[in-house]
């Protein structure tokens, strides 16, 4: 995936200009996202229930299962699904809950095809505005408004795709200096900052949802219906 003189990335794979990632946290799989859009799409879908660099490390050892050092969306979206779930079960499976992942990534690769002729890098190519990258990335297979949002602003702070008002569209993702999400990953120390405001958060909402239900009793003992 390269960057294009404008920042609106090219995803041509041509080798000038690629943008250098660590999100994987191995070489060979970081230089893969960073020359394959369908590679980066797929680590985003993957980015779920499992480290981030685990998830973001499955394109490339999906690659090396299949036999190639790249990944094709017609060749993925026409396997067979016994097969394809195979590439993702077989140890060390490529995610927590590989069964349901590989449906996934199959169902994404084949939206892509029908979509965009298999093109993963149309998706933001030509997209005119922000708002309109968020509604495309939100229609893809597996991503919703959150992880959509994500991706948009990985694609913005590492990759140069930058449509007019693709900050305000990620959200507090797109916050410059922020260390919310993957796409503020820019080696270990980023890392850490970014697993350790995914803790908190987890805590905070695991907090307040305590404190809800908690309430929530309390009302409920206190209402006359209980007291009867």
């Amino acid at each position: 995936m390269t960057k294009s003189d404008s920042g609106s990335g090219s995803g041509s794979g041509s080798g000038k200009d690629l943008t250098t990632l660590r999100i994987a946290q191995q070489p060979a799989a970081d230089e893969l996202l960073a020359r394959s859009p369908l590679a980066a799409l797929i680590g985003m879908l993957l980015d779920q229930q499992v480290p981030m660099e685990w998830a973001f490390a499955g394109p490339y050892t999906l690659a090396e299962r299949m036999g190639s050092d790249d990944l094709d969306a017609a060749e993925i979206a026409a396997y067979g699904p016994d097969a394809f779930t195979a590439l993702f079960t077989t140890k060390p499976a490529l995610h927590r809950y590989p069964g349901s992942m590989a449906r996934r990534v199959q169902q994404l690769c084949q939206y892509l095809v029908t979509e965009y002729g298999g093109d993963a890098s149309a998706v933001w190519r030509d997209a005119g505005t922000g708002e309109e990258l968020l509604r495309r990335l939100n229609d893809l297979p597996g991503f919703g408004t959150q992880k959509a949002q994500i991706f948009l602003a990985l694609l913005g702070k590492q990759f140069g795709v930058r449509p007019t008002g693709w900050r305000a569209a990620a959200g507090a993702y797109g916050e410059e200096g922020s260390r919310r999400s993957v796409a503020d990953i820019t080696g270990p120390e980023s890392l850490a900052e970014v697993r350790a405001y995914k803790q908190e958060a987890k805590a905070a909402a695991k907090a307040a949802k305590a404190t809800k239900t908690a309430k929530a009793a309390k009302t409920a003992k206190g209402s006359p219906k209980a007291k009867g």
